[in-house]
């Protein structure tokens, strides 16, 4: 896994030379007196990076590879190359660059077509939210995946109406009774911390940035405002949606950073050895823990028999072996697993 890390970083690295490379071939001096008179060659090879080598190179930092990726990253590279290579060099290859906005506009339609479609469903998407006796957090996924499209800008405008509501419209909400992950934690706290930290960086920084660069200014102002919101969501969340437990499962969620639902008899065993609890967790395991300023442990590893899957920040999702989890009420949360485990034996 650590040899795996390196190689990808090594992409980066790569990627970030060739980038840097050609900025200072066309933007300083140096690169300047170094350009000969007839610089068609050069932009030529230019473009080649812009439009094959760098994405080439991002795709094997991701570890992924598709058609549809190398064609968008094509075109982000004709983009760049508008705004990297002089328009006196550029203009023989304009073509290629107004090519690569044409894509991308295109892009851009296609995404503005879906966010229609999922406006287009959302009384349906929130009639079935109602209807539902799931925590919001899982109903509103699965009504999403019922109703709308399966794309990724879908996912991150359905994680955006999770926090602007969680923010802003749930505060008259009464907490749901149920077994809960952070109340014997700092997490709260933690997060009120953080809030306070952006605000004070906020002001101090700000301004002092203001004078250098409005722009960056402006994006670290919005990126900063929309981390408290999404801080503050992130709080209610985790407060709104203790453990939910049906007859046949279990709905864990720790806030909106991450959630899950564990089939009772898809758990194989339940380890509680003090050695393992307190070990460093293997790859293979997702943590159910809330931060805490102290050390945290779980009190359970959960032994999957096939992989559970785990949703995200986005949408993203990845599938685990096993399960850490650290609840306020251990040895009631121990009961209703070995119940469930029990009355779900196959």
């Amino acid at each position: 896994m650590i040899a795996l890390k390196k190689k990808q970083n090594l992409w980066l690295a790569f990627f970030l030379v060739v980038l840097a490379s050609n900025y200072t071939l066309y933007n300083t001096g140096l690169g300047s007196s170094i350009l000969p008179v007839e610089t068609n060659g050069v932009v030529i090879g230019s473009l080649i990076d812009f439009t094959l080598v760098m994405p080439v190179l991002i795709m094997l930092y991701k570890g992924k590879f598709s058609v549809k990726q190398a064609i968008l990253l094509a075109a982000t590279g004709c983009v760049a190359a508008r705004f990297i290579i002089p328009i006196e060099h550029l203009k023989p290859f304009e073509a290629v660059t107004w090519a690569g906005f044409a894509i991308e506009g295109t892009i851009v339609l296609l995404e503005i077509s879906l966010v229609v479609t999922l406006v287009r469903f959302m009384p349906k998407i929130l009639a079935d939210v109602k209807a539902s006796t799931l925590p919001d957090l899982f109903s509103f996924s699965k009504a999403v995946e019922k109703h709308a499209p399966k794309y990724p800008i879908i996912q991150m405008l359905c994680t955006d109406f999770l926090v602007l509501y969680y923010a802003f419209a749930s505060w008259k909400r009464q907490e749901r009774r149920g077994l809960t992950l952070h109340k014997n934690s700092s997490y709260i706290a933690f997060q009120i911390m953080l809030i306070h930290g952006i605000a004070i960086e906020t002001i101090g920084i700000h301004w002092w940035l203001h004078e250098k660069s409005i722009v960056l200014s402006i994006l670290l102002l919005i990126l900063n405002v929309y981390s408290v919101i999404f801080f503050i969501a992130d709080m209610q969340a985790i407060r709104l949606n203790p453990v939910h437990v049906t007859s046949d499962k279990m709905y864990l969620s720790l806030g909106l950073m991450k959630r899950a639902e564990i089939h009772f008899d898809n758990i194989e065993e339940i380890v509680e050895d003090k050695e393992q609890l307190e070990g460093k967790l293997s790859k293979d395991t997702i943590d159910f823990v809330a931060r805490d300023f102290g050390e945290a442990y779980p009190q359970f590893i959960l032994k999957m028999k096939d992989p559970v899957e785990v949703t995200f920040m986005l949408g993203l999702k990845k599938r685990y072996h096993k399960v850490a989890i650290k609840a306020d009420q251990a040895q009631e949360f121990k009961k209703v697993l070995l119940l469930g485990m029990e009355d779900n034996k196959s």
